[in-house]
């Protein structure tokens, strides 16, 4: 005789807290760089977030900081800084492309 284990009780553990977000890999490309970058989002981060993370790996690195702000396109259109990744309909490697407001 087989024995049927509950497989739901850990569906909740598997999917993640509402707070805590699912990854989103995104193809990520600063403005004037020449790598472009996986950098791993959460789909609850802010579009402001999204623009910091990918920032970090360029910044101080490749490129001079400046006393800018940061502004994040995708399909061509600038996003605002206080939608979620979510909000903003990007997807799994989605290409965005971030750089400095003028």
């Amino acid at each position: 005789m087989t024995e049927i284990q509950d497989v739901s009780a850990g569906s909740e553990q598997a999917q993640g807290s509402a707070n805590e977000g699912q990854p989103v890999p995104i193809n990520a490309l600063f403005e004037n760089d020449f790598v472009t970058q996986l950098v791993l989002v959460l789909d609850t981060d802010t579009i402001d977030e999204l623009a910091r993370k990918v920032a970090y790996h360029v910044v101080g690195r490749r490129q001079r900081p400046r006393n800018a702000a940061l502004v994040v396109r995708h399909n061509g259109e600038v996003v605002p800084g206080h939608l979620t990744v979510a909000q903003a309909g990007i997807n799994p490697l989605d290409n965005v492309f971030v750089g400095w407001a003028e």
